[in-house]
C-alpha cells in the first residue's frame, strides 16, 4: 500500500468511528461480513529472508575472507599496544639517562672546585649558598 492507499484508509475508518452508533444494524453487520472476508482472502505474513554474507561477532574479525584475517585484527590491536608501550620505555630511559648526567655534571663541578669537601658539610656554608641564591 502507498501512502495515498494508507491516508484513505485512515479517513474512512475515522469517519465510521465517528458514526458508528448511528448505523444502522443491517450496516453494521455487513461491514462484519466484509471485514471476515478481508482477513480471509489477505495473504499470510512471510517472515523477512535476509541473506548474511558474513558473520558477525563482537570479537571476532569477519569481513571478506572470513576467518583468515582474525589474526590481522588481533594484531591491529596488539601492534598500536606494543607502540606505546615502546615508546614510554624510551622515554622513561632518556629521562633516565638526563638525570644521570645532570647529577654526574654537579658531580664534576663539586669535586673540581677549589673548596675542600668539608665546606660543603658546614652549615653555615650552606646558609650562604642559600643566601647567595636569593
Amino acid at each position: 500500500m502507498n501512502a495515498k492507499e494508507i491516508n484513505f484508509a485512515y479517513r474512512v475508518r475515522h469517519a465510521l468511528n465517528e458514526h458508528l452508533d448511528t448505523l444502522p444494524p443491517a450496516t453494521i453487520d455487513r461491514l462484519a461480513q466484509a471485514r471476515t472476508r478481508a482477513l480471509a482472502s489477505k495473504k499470510a505474513d512471510a517472515p523477512q529472508r535476509v541473506l548474511a554474507t558474513q558473520t558477525a561477532f563482537a570479537g571476532r574479525a569477519g569481513g571478506l575472507f572470513g576467518d583468515r584475517l582474525s589474526w590481522l585484527a588481533r594484531m591491529g590491536v596488539a601492534i598500536p599496544m606494543v607502540v606505546v608501550a615502546a615508546g614510554i620505555f624510551a622515554l622513561y630511559q632518556s629521562e633516565y639517562q638526563q638525570r644521570i648526567s645532570e647529577v654526574a655534571e654537579i658531580d664534576a663541578m663539586v669535586l673540581a672546585d677549589e673548596l675542600p669537601l668539608n665546606a660543603y658539610l658546614d652549615n653555615g656554608f650552606n646558609a650562604y649558598l642559600a643566601k647567595k641564591a636569593d
